[in-house]
């Protein structure tokens, strides 16, 4: 989140969704790590992992790629704090921005992704498992 607590998102160039930052981890990395790398690639920000929002299993999130792969996905939420960069769009996206919660309502945004949003927005003491 920025200063004013607007939450960095980028639009996806494969779906046109909002979505946080994100990926795959690589070989011989922690996962914060992987968080830090895939948001300084996808966002051109370096940031630093403040927090956990919570870690989320859905079976029925199936995702079905361009190439024919199909994954269920799950994801672990963090939250960060910028530490330098500079926004940047990558080719997954196309566009990154610090965006309010009011503002991605008219948005389009996957619904596992406003689970996460909401859960935010409810200020949760303990990170969300399920």
């Amino acid at each position: 989140m920025d200063e004013h607590g607007a939450i960095l998102m980028q639009r996806r160039s494969d779906s046109g969704n909002w979505s946080f930052p994100g990926g795959v981890m690589d070989i011989g990395e922690t996962l914060e790590q992987c968080v830090i790398r895939e948001t300084k690639e996808e966002t051109g920000l370096e940031i630093e992992i403040t927090g956990l929002l919570g870690i989320y299993t859905d079976p029925e999130h199936i995702i079905e790629y361009q190439d024919g792969e199909i994954r269920q996905e799950f994801n672990i939420t963090y939250y960060g704090r910028i530490i330098g960069g500079r926004i940047e769009v990558s080719d997954e996206s196309t566009s990154v921005r610090f965006l309010a919660l009011d503002e991605l309502a008219e948005l389009p945004v996957h619904d596992t992704v406003r689970l996460r949003l909401r859960h935010h927005a409810e200020n949760r003491e303990q990170p969300y498992l399920g």
